[in-house]
This record gives structure tokens, sequence and C-alpha cells, in this order.
């Protein structure tokens, strides 16, 4: 190799002291490369998956938060300004944040360096956002590196990726010397006894429960034998489930006879503690339920080191043990790893004969010939760099901040409203009096007209409408449970006995901002009335949500009227029982109010938001701005621009999300709660978000079309998988008009002589 060619590397991905596969893998990767090349100046970015990272070695140069698509981008800048010839990702979808991992897309769009990916996943049935992932990924790599001859096919026949483009390297092993098991088991207090191994972080997937079905066969023959399990929980099943399936394990070997057999080791080790297990082991076992498992570790480094190796027929045990290099056994079959098991023990000289054959084939998998195999793949990438290929829509990211409010017309408004309220429904155009009014779209209506007013927008016009809505919720009202009504019919017709929890909170919030900013003294003596008998009734409700709500209604209450104490009493309530949503649902990769993202989320981060600020409680103003950063994270596309939460299957913790139909509703509450987060911190990231959020009605969307209808005035109802919804309904036309005056005080805020 030329001695001027590749010389500074930055390896992407989890990194140690982090628990986990990738980050031991990238760390052997950066020691391959180091430590017999010191002309080379490699580092690490690492990816944290825990808010305080991980005290990291000094080759991690730049952490990525691994929910914060803004940290990507300034990783993708770092990477810019350091000078680094290549970069060397380490993938796997569930390691970077967004949609299969989508994050990582950014970093790659943003970056002027020549990229080789290296796969640890390849799937020959993706979902669909794994398939776009990895469609992207590869457009946006020079090389790929791929750790077996099957996942080279794969990505051949499945993905097209054409074979110059490929490079093989399999998984790389320590240099170990060709030992007796025996030489170890002293220091393990297992001499005279026949060892068996399982290692790596535990988790159901592995299997070890049918291998711990299969030893009391084993231990008839061979009653000295022991099994290590040596590993500590993986550590995202330690967080949601605790050491659940460890102690199921140990119940197992209990009830079967054979607890004083299986010996667990819980904890992570490192590399030079690993080698003496590996020595004491006279066979190892992978037990693995998954066959589409395209390379192990584990089984890597007991191949390598010259181990008898038994397992489950994944792919990656399937093309390694090949050819008697192993022995496969089929996956949930205790009763075939007991017999291959006694077969092993009882015949040395095949064992040994399998152990010098792995032993011999691993010479050509340690870590030093992988590093030169790098090499060549790095340089290849850094001559061939002009064939890296963008994906449109990530060469050109959508203008997220268009910084040029449309003008404000209530033309629509007007046309779907009557002389009783606001219809809620609309066919194209036109209002659909089949589906009635509902109070939910009138008090929405009602807290438009009073931000209008506020900000010196009073015309005749204005109050009449405000008058009309306003008597539209009066009429809502109902004396004997102090909630209200929500839908009526064309009839005039209550069609619902008691309203909704969200329809009283919803309610509350537009009673509070008449009272907070309406110059009508009519109106404000009104709304005083009525928020004062109807807001002890929110406290009665079960809604995160009617919570949110009413929350932002008494801030806007207690904006005209500080010193009402029951009120503000009552704003101490629903924050504790917000905060305690929060904290029974919330985990490290979900640090959310329930265990679903469904509509109207950002409002729940905005009422701790304001909550916390106007109330002095720090907790809620943290946990208000974490899970607002952490949502609007979720609702970031990997192009960069604002992509809400669909109502079609919405996104339940653990499951895929719904992309579409996307509601206006969110992109509203979304730029509401950033306003209100920047009011509160000062922090311009919560201005772009804003923008980034309203963007979306302008064309900052998954399909670049506007939902904006400036010929009318009005919004259309929601983005398709493939269109807009061209009917412009009530909520979706009031989403867009309170989410521009929200834009519009906030330009005011920041540059008070001008007013869009």
């Amino acid at each position: 190799m030329n001695p001027r060619s590749t010389r500074k590397i930055a390896i992407i991905g989890d990194y140690l002291p982090r628990k986990c596969g990738i980050a031991t893998f990238a760390h052997s990767v950066y020691r391959s490369l180091t430590d017999d090349a010191p002309i080379n100046d490699c580092f690490v970015v690492a990816v944290n998956d825990v808010p305080e990272g991980y005290a990291y070695p000094p080759e991690v140069r730049f952490e990525i938060a691994e929910q914060d698509l803004r940290s990507y981008r300034r990783a993708a800048d770092f990477l810019n300004l350091t000078d680094a010839d290549v970069i060397c990702l380490q993938h796997e979808f569930g390691i970077y944040g967004g949609p299969a991992g989508s994050h990582i897309l950014t970093l790659l769009g943003n970056v002027d360096l020549p990229v080789v990916t290296q796969l640890h996943t390849i799937l020959e049935e993706p979902t669909v956002d794994q398939r776009r992932v990895m469609k992207e990924l590869i457009a946006l790599s020079t090389r790929i590196i791929v750790m077996s001859d099957r996942g080279k096919r794969i990505l051949e026949e499945i993905y097209e990726v054409t074979t110059d483009h490929l490079d093989v390297i399999p998984h790389g092993v320590p240099d170990m010397p060709f030992v007796d098991p025996n030489y170890y088991k002293d220091q393990f207090g297992v001499e005279g006894k026949q060892v068996l191994l399982t290692f790596g972080l535990i988790s159901p997937a592995k299997g070890i429960e049918t291998v711990i079905r299969a030893l009391p066969e084993v231990v008839k023959e061979f009653p000295e034998m022991v099994y290590i399990v040596l590993g500590a929980t993986h550590p995202h099943l330690l967080r949601e489930q605790g050491e659940t399936y460890r102690l199921s394990l140990e119940r197992l070997a209990n009830e079967l006879g054979v607890r004083k057999q299986v010996i667990f080791y819980n904890r992570f080790v490192g590399f030079e503690e690993l080698k003496d297990f590996l020595g004491v082991a006279d066979i190892y076992i992978t037990p693995y339920l998954n066959p589409d498992q395209i390379t192990s570790g584990t089984l890597s480094y007991a191949f390598g080191c010259g181990k008898a190796v038994i397992s489950t027929p994944y792919w990656h045990a399937e093309e390694l043990l090949a050819e008697g290099r192993g022995v496969l056994v089929p996956f949930r079959d205790s009763d075939s790893i007991a017999k291959a098991l006694i077969g092993l023990l009882m015949d040395d000289v095949r064992r040994h004969a399998m152990r010098k054959q792995a032993y011999l084939l691993g010479r050509g998998m340690i870590w030093s010939r992988a590093a030169a195999l790098y090499y060549s793949s790095f340089e290849r990438a850094r001559l061939d760099r002009g064939n890296r290929v963008v994906p449109h829509s990530l060469q050109k990211p959508l203008e997220q901040e268009p910084r040029e409010l449309p003008a404000l017309s209530l033309e629509h408004l007007r046309r779907i409203s009557d002389s009783t309220g606001i219809y809620q429904h609309a066919k194209y155009t036109l209002p659909n009096f089949k589906e009635g009014y509902c109070t939910d779209d009138n008090v929405r209506a009602l807290q438009l007209l009073v931000l209008l007013e506020e900000s010196g927008d009073i015309t005749p016009e204005v109050q009449a409408l405000a008058t009309c809505y306003g008597s539209f919720v009066n009429y809502a009202f109902i004396p004997e449970t102090c909630r209200f009504h929500n839908f009526m019919s064309f009839e005039r017709t209550w069609l619902d006995e008691d309203g909704s929890d969200d329809c009283l909170g919803r309610t509350l919030l537009a009673l509070g901002a008449c009272v907070g900013r309406s110059r009508r003294d009519d109106l404000r003596h009104w709304a005083v009335e009525l928020f004062q008998v109807a807001l002890p009734s929110i406290t009665k409700t079960t809604s995160p949500r009617a919570w949110a709500l009413g929350l932002k209604a008494i801030h806007e209450y207690l904006r005209k009227l500080s010193g009402d104490r029951t009120v503000d009493l009552m704003r101490d309530t629903l924050t504790e029982q917000l905060l305690e949503a929060f904290h029974e649902n919330c985990m490290d990769e979900w640090p959310w109010f329930e265990n679903i993202l469904s509509y109207d989320n950002a409002s729940l981060p905005h009422a701790l938001i304001l909550s916390g600020r106007w109330s002095q409680r720090q907790e809620a103003l943290d946990v208000g701005l974490r899970s607002l950063r952490w949502l609007m994270g979720v609702q970031t596309a990997e192009a960069g621009h604002f992509r809400p939460i669909g109502s079609n299957g919405f996104y339940r913790r653990g499951q895929h999300r719904a992309t579409f139909d996307q509601q206006p509703l969110e992109a509203c509450a979304s730029v509401s709660a950033c306003v209100e987060a920047w009011s509160a911190t000062g922090d311009d990231f919560w201005l772009g978000e804003a923008w980034r959020a309203f963007a979306w009605f302008l064309g900052g969307n998954d399909l670049q079309l506007p939902l904006y209808d400036a010929r009318t005035g009005g919004c259309f109802d929601g983005l398709q998988d493939d269109s807009v919804n061209l009917n412009q309904g009530a909520e979706s036309t009031l989403a867009f008009l309170l989410a521009l005056q929200e834009m519009r005080l906030l330009e005011h805020t920041r540059h008070p002589l001008h007013m869009p």
C-alpha cells in the first residue's frame, strides 16, 4: 500500500465501556488498526443510548445522542472538519435512532467522505422501514463489508449490490495459542470435569434453556460435567424486565436437578478474562433461536480459538461449521443437543480433530489479518469515492425554516361557519352539513380569535365570530356534570350525553385564553364564570392528555388572575398527575407519559414546560424539555424534515410506528410546544424545531406537498402515503391558523417592530 494512502480513519458505532456486541467489535477493530500501524490516526465517534453517556477512552473523539437527530448533523460537521480519509461505519438497525435506525442516514448524507459500511445484520425479509433504510445506506456507502459469503449473496440478490462494491472480511478473532483445556481448569476449580461454555450478553434469543433441558441426559453419562453461562443480561432487557430471564434459567436448572452443573457468571468480561474462559472449555455451544443471524462474534471467537462447537443452524453457523468443522443441531431441540454433547464427549479423537481443523482455519481470521483486509477496503473506498451515490432526497435536504410566513386569511374559516358555529368537516372546501358541529372545533376557533385579538387584529368580523363560537360553547355546557357536550347534529341536537375528557380540557383551554388574553370585558366575565365552575371536573378525568390541556388552560387563566389560589393549587395537582404518568411509563429509550404516541402528542410536554417554568418547578420543566426533545427526534424523517406520527395505527412502544395519515393537529401542537420551549430556555434549537414543524404545512414533509391552500385559506385534512386529503375540515384549518398565529407572535417577540 502506498505509504501516503489511508491514514486517518473514523469508526462510528457503539463503543466500550458500553456493554454490547457492537461496542466490543468496534473496539477490536480500533485495536487491530492501531496496534501494528502507529502512523495511522484512528478515532471513534460513539453512540450513546443513555443521556449520561459512558466513561470512554481517549480514542472516542465525539459522542452522538442516539435519538437526537441534530446530534447526527453535528457529528457530520465534526467529521467534515477532521480531515479523515475514510469513515468505517458499524451498522446494526437497533443502535441508531429513528425508524429502523434511520437517523444515521442524515449523518452519512451530510459528510463529504468515503464511507465503508460494515453490516452486522442483513435481512432476507426486512420490514418496509428496514428495506428503505438499507437501500439508502447502501447508496450512501462507497463500499460494503460483510462477514460471510451468505451475506454477500443476500446483498447481491435482494438489495442489488454490485460485487465490485463488496468486501468479505470474516469476523476477527484473538490470536490465541492452541492449548489443552485442562491447562486452565484449576483456575476455575473444575479439574477433571468436562466443561461446556456459552458466552455473550444474555437474552431469550440465545436459547440457553434448550441446553439446560438437555443436561439431565448428559449428566447420566458424564456426572462431572459443568455448563458455564458467561455474560451479563443484555442492558435493554435489564432495563425493561430486570433479571427475569436469568432467574427463569436458574429455576429451570433447579427443577431439572442440574443446578450444581450450571454455573452462571453474571458479568461483562474483558478480553483478557475471556481468553481464560475460552481456554477452559471443552465444547462451545450456541443454541440461538433466530436462523437469520448473519454473524456471531461469540461463535467466531470460540471457533478461531480452536473449540469444538455445537450450534443451531443459523446462517453464520451453517457457513462456518460446514464440512465437519462443528456439529449442527435443530432449533429448540434439547434431545439433539444431548446426543451431540454425549457423542463429542465420548469421542476424544473426533473432538480434537474438530478443534484442530477449526484452529487452523481460524488462523486466517485473527485480527491482524483482518486489519490488512480493512486497509485494502479503505484504500479502494478512498480511491473510488467519486462513485458514491447520494439519494436525491438526502442530497438536497428540504428547507426546514421558510422564514417567510404566509398571509393570514380567515376566508375558509368564514366559509365553514354559520350562525350556530363552525362545521367540523368539509367536502373539499364545502361545509359538510351531514357531520354537524363539534365543541372541540368551536373552542379551537374561539382560542384562535382571542389570539388574533391579542395581536391587534381586531375587526367587527373577528368579534362577531368570537361571539358565535363562544355562544356555542356556552350552550354545550352541562350544569349537572360541569362538563361539555361535544357533538351536535346539523339539526342542532346533541349527539352525546357527557362529552369526552379531551373536550373538557380543550374547552377549558379556550376559556382560559379568553380570561388571560381577550380585551373584551364581556367575554372575560363570561369565561371566568364558566372556567371556575368547570375546572374541578378536570381532576376527575383519567387521560394524561386532558390533564395537559387543563394545565395549559390554567396557565392562560393565571396570565390575568395569578392570585387565584384555588386554580394555583389545581395546577399543582395536575402537574403531579402528569409527572406520575411520566415516571410510570418512562424508559431510557421511551421517555414518555404513555406506552403509545397517538394524537396531539406535543401537548403533554408543552404543559409541563409551562407549569415548570411559571410555578418554578424544575423537575416539571426538565421532564417537559426532555420528553419534547425525544418526541421531536421521533418526529424527524431521515432527510431531516418533520414527520408526525401517523393516525393510521399511531406508534405503540416496541411496535412499528404508523407513517400515515399525518394530521395537521400534530404539526400545530409541535409548533406551539417548541415555541414555549424556546421562550423558556432561549435555546435556538427550539426555534429551529418550531420552524421545521411549521414547514410541514408548506411542503416540508414526506411528499413535498403543501397542506395549506393559499387560494382558499384552508388546510387539507392530512398527508396520505401518496397524496394529500383534499378535504379542508375545521380541525385541519384551525390547526394551520393556530400554528401560523403562534409563528406570527413568535416573530413579533423576536422582532418587535415587524408583525407579519
